[in-house]
């Protein structure tokens, strides 16, 4: 174990956190955070809190500390990020580390000084770069050049459309919906079309088992169980891929008509580079089956999924580290 000062680029996101240190992924798990009540005292974290979501006593609360991309609960986010950090780098670290962390496009001033903050708190640098600059860096974008290059960043709780160029956001716009948002739909269209109420995980799991943005060859199906809104008993419901695709179409509209403003918005000698490399799609919103072929289709321009969606920002956030003096332009103010 290294004694002296580690470099981490870290993506602190609304539905997960990952740690890159160089090439090597240190960790991956959902932000989310288990409490007692009483105490405040974290009691799990990751995978196993979320496991609890909608199952836990009145004293135990399970949280998501950040909500649409920024800190909603800081004292929470500080503790599970300084326990993220030393989980990462071990006890015999002599110096903190030094730390990139990304955050939305376009927050406030007091929404970035939360996240320094609380990346003080775990490490002894921090520095913050735009998560669409930094999943730029991850996917290899040539964005150091003067031509165009796009990207849409589909996370948990945002929707990032961004053009850029020579180490910058040139045109951006960051909607704070995403991930979340389509489970809310999924939720909602469940409850009018069946009269069954599930809860936002169970959203999730159809989303993510049979859940697409355009109709698909072969349906898939898949029965949850729900609560009958009426009687209030359980109730099973079998889905099948054209409900969800029905489900997901308001928030996908969403999805182009951001992306649309910003091309709009966006120099005409850009465009033409932007209509020859096409759109990047990254963050876990870019895995729902066609959603590809749906924004090919509906932006005009070639969409494309990018080899590692839920991991490149956070790698970027890593390789941005040794690139600080080229993009000082584009770091956030501490």
């Amino acid at each position: 174990m290294p004694l002296f000062s580690r470099e981490l680029g870290i993506d602190l996101g609304t539905s997960n956190t990952i740690i890159v240190e160089g090439n090597q992924i240190l960790l991956d798990e959902p932000t989310v955070v288990a409490i007692v009540v009483y105490e405040q005292k974290m009691v799990e974290w990751g995978r196993a809190a979320r496991d609890m979501i909608g199952r836990v006593s009145d004293t135990l609360e399970v949280v998501r500390p950040l909500q649409h991309g920024v800190i909603a609960e800081y004292e929470v986010t500080e503790k599970l990020l300084r326990f993220l950090v030393k989980k990462v780098v071990g006890p015999m670290q002599l110096f903190p580390p030094r730390l990139m962390m990304t955050v939305p496009y376009g927050v406030t001033s007091v929404e970035s000084r939360a996240v320094h903050e609380a990346g003080l708190g775990a490490g002894r640098e921090v520095y913050m770069i735009p998560q669409p600059l930094a999943a730029a860096i991850g996917i290899d974008l040539p964005i150091s050049t003067p031509s165009g290059n796009m990207i849409l960043s589909l996370g948990g709780g945002t929707i990032q459309s961004a053009v850029l160029a020579m180490n910058d956001v040139v045109r951006a716009e960051s909607l704070r919906t995403g991930g979340v948002r389509m489970d809310e739909a999924i939720i909602a269209y469940v409850r009018k079309k069946y009269g069954i109420i599930i809860g936002q995980p169970t959203a999730e799991s159809l989303k993510i088992k049979i859940g697409a943005a355009v109709p698909q060859d072969q349906q898939a199906t898949l029965e949850v169980q729900g609560q009958d809104q009426v009687s209030g008993l359980p109730k099973p419901v079998s889905l099948t891929s054209d409900d969800i695709v029905d489900a997901l179409q308001e928030p996908l509209q969403e999805i182009v008509s951001s992306a649309k403003r910003v091309l709009e918005k966006t120099p005409p000698e850009l465009i033409s580079d932007i209509i020859d490399r096409g759109v990047a799609l990254c963050g876990g919103g870019a895995l729902l089956r066609g959603i590809d072929k749906y924004l090919t289709k509906a932006l005009g321009i070639p969409a494309y999924l990018v080899d590692n969606p839920t991991t490149c920002t956070a790698e970027g956030a890593a390789k941005a580290l040794s690139m600080r003096e080229a993009l000082s332009r584009s770091l956030l103010p501490n």
